[in-house]
């Protein structure tokens, strides 16, 4: 098996997400043993941004470093899991709330692959960027 970035490098659909990572410093992170629990927003989450938003967050490490943590858990937590939870808190500090009432959403997000596994945690890929507030 892989860790969560050379999964998201090998996907092909986490560019922007990856790019991010590089941006903000935590590949080495997201390398380490962990676990983690990402919400992984892909390619087209990033794209129904505004235009404009990624490259300013790139010009921006601590506000982008802050979104990307946003979307990390720590520990290693399954659907199954996140549904008994309603609600985690992300390593930047925020709760982010869980709903399985009806699918699977966390916060603003729809989750579209749930429970990819890694070496050093889990992958729940989602259809938009989550923001704190």
């Amino acid at each position: 098996m892989a860790d969560i970035v050379d999964i998201a490098v090998s996907a092909g659909a986490f560019n922007t997400l990856v790019t991010a990572v590089q941006a903000a410093g935590l590949v080495e992170t997201l390398k380490s043993p962990g676990p983690f629990t990402v919400f992984a927003p892909n390619d087209e989450a990033f794209a129904k941004l505004p235009p404009g938003t990624i490259t300013t967050l790139v010009q921006n490490i601590p506000q982008l470093t802050r979104i990307l943590t946003y979307h990390v858990v720590p520990g290693k937590l399954m659907k199954e899991d996140l549904a008994k939870l309603g609600s985690v808190t992300s390593v930047e500090g925020s709760d982010i709330k869980i709903d399985c009432s009806d699918g699977f959403e966390v916060k603003n997000a729809t989750v579209v692959a749930a429970d990819i596994e890694a070496d050093n945690g889990v992958i729940h890929v989602i259809d938009n960027v989550i923001l704190m507030g």
